[in-house]
C-alpha cells in the first residue's frame, strides 16, 4: 500500500496554515481562517501562495513561495500527527508483512524530516518526493518507481490519496485507488466521480476494506520481474 502524505497519511494542515499566516503577518496582512486554508493544503505550496497572495507578479510569487517553505521547514511537526486510525492501519500492514510507502508531491527535503519527526521514517519502505523524479503526480511514474523500490507488483498495489490527481496517477499506474475522504477535499471536488476502488471516511474504513479483500499473502505481491 502506498500513501499520499498531506491529507492522507498525516494531518499537516495546521502547521502549513500557521506558516502561511506567518508569511502574511510578515507582509502586514491579516491571517486567513484555518478552515479556508485546509482544503488547499493537498495542492502544495504554490496553491497556498496563490490563495494568500492572489494578485502578485510571477517573480513576487516565486519569492513568497520560497519564504513560505523556509518558514514551514522550521516548524514541520508542531501540530502534525497521523490521522486518527492511521496507526492501527499501519500496524495491520506490518503484521501482515505488507510493505507500505509514501508517494507525495511534497519536496523530499521537507517530506523526509517530517516523517522522521512523527516517528515513521524507519517504518516507511519507500519515500518518493515531488522532486525525486522529473515527473510528479498525476503522472504514474512516481507510483511505479515506488512499487519497483518495494519489489511489488503495481497490479497488487493500492494507492491512497485525497486528491483527484492521486486517483488518476493510480489508474495510470495500473493500481487500485482509495480516496481518503477524511483529507483535504474542497467543496468544489467531487470525489465520487473519481475512478477509485473505494472511498474511506477514516483510516479505519481502509483497514476494514483491506480485511474484506481476498487473502493473497506477501508472496502474491512479489514483482514477477
Amino acid at each position: 500500500m502506498l500513501f499520499d502524505l498531506d491529507g492522507t497519511l498525516l494531518d499537516t494542515a495546521r502547521d502549513l496554515a500557521d506558516a502561511l499566516n506567518e508569511l502574511r503577518r510578515q507582509e502586514r496582512l491579516a491571517p486567513l481562517a484555518s478552515e479556508r486554508i485546509r482544503c488547499f493544503v493537498s495542492h502544495g505550496s504554490a496553491a497556498l501562495v496563490r490563495l494568500a497572495f492572489p494578485d502578485v507578479s510571477e517573480a513576487r510569487f516565486l519569492a513568497l513561495r520560497d519564504r513560505l517553505l523556509e518558514i514551514y521547514s522550521r516548524s514541520l511537526a508542531v501540530h502534525t500527527r497521523p490521522f486518527e486510525g492511521m496507526p492501527a492501519l499501519l500496524e495491520y500492514l506490518e503484521r501482515q508483512a505488507l510493505p507500505w510507502g509514501v508517494v507525495t508531491n511534497k519536496p523530499h527535503a521537507l517530506a523526509a524530516p517530517l516523517l522522521e519527526a512523527v516517528g515513521l521514517a524507519e517504518r516507511t519502505g519507500v519515500l518518493v518526493g515531488g522532486d525525486t523524479l522529473p515527473e510528479r503526480k498525476p503522472h504514474p511514474r512516481p507510483l511505479l518507481y515506488a512499487a519497483e523500490q518495494l519489489h511489488v507488483n503495481p497490479a497488487a498495489t493500492v494507492y491512497v490519496g485525497d486528491a483527484e490527481r492521486d486517483v488518476l496517477a493510480a489508474q495510470a499506474a495500473g493500481m487500485r485507488a482509495i480516496v481518503a475522504c477524511f483529507g483535504y477535499i474542497g467543496p468544489a471536488d467531487d470525489p465520487r466521480s473519481w475512478p477509485a476502488a473505494a472511498w474511506a471516511a477514516s483510516p479505519l474504513e481502509i483497514l476494514d476494506w483491506l480485511r474484506r479483500q481476498p487473502q493473497r499473502g506477501p508472496a502474491a505481491l512479489a514483482d514477477s520481474t
